[in-house]
């Protein structure tokens, strides 16, 4: 397909995700999910909100998500619109993916 480009300038900035899992995640995990904020709903569920470098980055969040045994509900990606965390948000913020870059 001559003429088509397989990126844009805006590839290279993260894009935002929410991340909705079953059950509650607790704040010890944070160093897993650099960056993320997340949110305890009251039916039983975690949404992890927040910038993703890359679809790499992505997949290995959610192997974190599967290693921690959280089944997955959903992923979407979000305009920043959308993104503004409600109140009660939970920042968390350490090294994301450490240790998948040191495999």
């Amino acid at each position: 397909m001559e003429g088509s480009q397989g990126s844009t300038e805006n590839d290279e900035e993260p894009r935002r995700y929410e991340i909705r899992v079953k059950g509650h995640l607790d704040s010890r995990w944070g160093e897993r999910f650099e960056g993320l904020s997340f949110t305890r709903d009251s039916n039983g569920t975690t949404v992890l909100r927040g910038p993703v470098a890359d679809q790499a980055a992505l997949h290995g969040l959610l192997r974190n998500i599967r290693d921690l045994g959280l089944p997955l509900i959903s992923v979407v990606g979000v305009s920043s619109e959308r993104s503004n965390e409600p109140e009660g948000t939970t920042r968390i913020a350490s090294t994301l993916m450490k240790e998948e870059t040191n495999r």
